[in-house]
């Protein structure tokens, strides 16, 4: 796979041009094309096995690709939320040890991190006690201690309820507007495309089509894929900021201002 070399400057995080990737005599990815840019969040969407996590991965330089052209932004940093982090459960794992397994991050680093997605008072907490949406945000901490120019996040609501999930995706379009990082963020659910989606890629091995959420869940090839019943499900929430929301997704009153603007990875 080459690697493309222009200037930086642009915004432009990341440019995949006509990427394949073959597992064997499988294409995963057939002549995809990707940009992300500062600043922007593209939100992927696909069917079970349509190659979401392998164009992440392939993004992140964990898989490499057969044909076609990977350009990233010179010295970029990239903070990666796996769809699955496997944890021995015998493992007496706290989130500070997680953390700190993460790289060279000081106590303030990690404190800071995890006050940054509102879940400081996790610290002391064992791993295996913390629900769906606490696990999420000790992950996102730890994407960002590597303070990323791209946040790639496959499948973040995981596991997550209802409420968890717009809590977190209040989270990701705070983080996104606080530090200009580019999002690459991956979905399989159709009910929910988060507002501050800048742009939304229906991948199917190939790119469907791809543009804004409202855009797409009009496009033909998008109901050809998925049905129209679906079309007419996949919402844009326009999610209200005049609350917050407690680290069960509750929602509470508003006391940040901010508010208003398939492979496992394993853990030894």
């Amino acid at each position: 796979m080459a690697l493309d070399k222009r200037s930086a400057g642009t915004g432009l995080l990341v440019e995949a041009k006509g990427l394949t990737v073959r597992f064997g005599a499988s294409s995963a990815l057939d002549g995809v094309d990707l940009t992300v840019s500062s600043g922007e969040i593209v939100s992927l969407i696909g069917p079970n096995g349509a190659g979401k996590t392998t164009l992440v991965r392939a993004v992140a330089g964990l898989v490499e690709a057969s044909a076609g052209t990977l350009w990233r932004q010179p010295d970029l940093r990239i903070g990666y939320v796996p769809q699955r982090l496997s944890i021995d459960r015998v493992m007496p794992l706290t989130v500070r040890r997680l953390l700190s397994l993460a790289g060279r991050s000081s106590g303030a680093e990690i404190v800071s991190a995890l006050a940054e997605v509102d879940a400081a008072a996790l610290l002391k907490h064992a791993i295996h006690d913390l629900s769906g949406g606490e696990f999420q945000r000790v992950m996102l901490a730890r994407a960002l201690l590597r303070k990323p120019h791209l946040l790639l996040l496959d499948e973040p609501l995981q596991g997550v309820d209802l409420g968890g999930q717009l809590a977190l995706y209040d989270l990701i379009g705070r983080l996104r507007r606080r530090h200009a990082m580019g999002v690459l963020l991956v979905s399989h659910d159709l009910h929910i495309v988060m507002a501050a989606t800048d742009r939304v890629v229906c991948l199917n091995h190939h790119v469907c089509c791809s543009g804004a959420p409202e855009s797409v869940r009009h496009h033909p090839e998008y109901t050809a894929l998925f049905g129209a019943e679906a079309a007419r499900r996949l919402a844009v929430y326009t999610h209200a900021h005049d609350h917050a929301h407690d680290l069960a997704g509750n929602p509470v009153a508003a006391a940040d201002t901010n508010h208003a603007d398939n492979e496992p990875e394993h853990l030894s």
